[in-house]
């Protein structure tokens, strides 16, 4: 049986939301493994493979499933993997979260139904449906920019009752938000940014990590940035901020995950390659995630 309190406590610091990458249409699986084994050597405390950043919505359930299966057994338990699993259809996303259980992934990242509009009575029907089916940990991932709705607090603590709900990545902006999930879903409930620009912040305010978007071509300097929060080392998660900010900025220039993309293929670790309707960025970008890149003395 899953223990929810141990992963719960496992789920803190730099979670790298983990691009997916392609090679002439298809997955590139030695690429993903690469990464892998990359990330874990430049100190990512975790990996979210399969979210937005991983192109979730244009893999077929085939690739989605694969992707979760092939990150889960490269990384050997060395660090938890919070597997994507979300959708707007219910019944998809049983079949995710119940895949995840199977391969073994520690927990799963299940974003509020996104176009269909749920009120909240219907989102506490979602997550208590989701919770009810495989024997995994859930994370809540809240991001009204993307899905429209916004999971309220109120909505947030009833579900934290639920003893396999452990936590919530947030994305709203809000930092408030942080504060009144800590005081409503309790001290065992997982908070995690999904904003690189605030999370500095959303750490000060009680948060425990990020689910991170710069942590794709940056992977050591936002490990060491949440390591310093985590030791409430704050002029030293500063000055990382300062530094990464120019990064965080480029990362999202345009829709993600094609600046990480190419951040990544000036490091040799996979091709700029993204999935329509997302598109290669423009020069104009490119030049930005450059000097971003030179000013952490990640390009030579």
């Amino acid at each position: 049986m899953a223990d929810s309190t141990s992963t719960s406590s496992r789920l803190k610091g730099s979670f790298v939301a983990l691009v997916t990458p392609f090679k002439g249409g298809d997955v590139d699986e030695d690429a993903l493994k690469t990464l892998i084994e990359w990330h874990i050597e430049n100190g990512t405390h975790g990996l979210v493979p399969v979210g937005t950043t991983g192109e979730s919505p244009t893999l077929d359930h085939a690739e989605h499933e694969r992707v979760i299966a092939l990150t889960v057994e490269t990384v050997a338990g060395r660090i938890p993997v919070i597997a994507g699993a979300g959708s707007n259809s219910t019944r998809e996303a049983v079949s995710f979260v119940r895949h995840a259980a199977e391969v073994g992934a520690d927990a799963a990242l299940v974003v509020t139904p996104y176009y269909n509009k749920p009120n909240q009575r219907m989102l506490i029907e979602h997550y208590t449906t989701l919770h009810q089916c495989a024997d995994i940990p859930i994370v809540i991932y809240n991001i009204p920019g993307r899905s429209v709705i916004d999971m309220t607090d109120a909505t947030m603590a009833e579900l934290a009752k639920l003893p396999r709900i452990i936590g919530n990545k947030c994305a709203t902006g809000d930092l408030a938000r942080c504060g009144q999930e800590r005081l409503d879903c309790g001290p065992g409930f997982a908070l995690l940014s999904g904003e690189d620009a605030t999370a500095v912040g959303y750490n000060a305010m009680g948060g425990q990590g990020c689910i991170s978007v710069s942590a794709n071509v940056a992977p050591a300097a936002c490990s060491a940035m949440q390591k310093a929060c985590l030791e409430g080392d704050y002029a030293t998660a500063l000055d990382w901020q300062d530094k990464l900010y120019p990064l965080h900025r480029a990362m999202f220039l345009e829709s993600s995950p094609a600046p990480a993309k190419y951040g990544l293929s000036l490091l040799g670790l996979c091709s700029e390659e993204v999935r329509a309707p997302i598109y290669g960025c423009t020069e104009e970008t490119r030049a930005a995630i450059r000097e971003a890149m030179s000013g952490l003395g990640l390009l030579s």
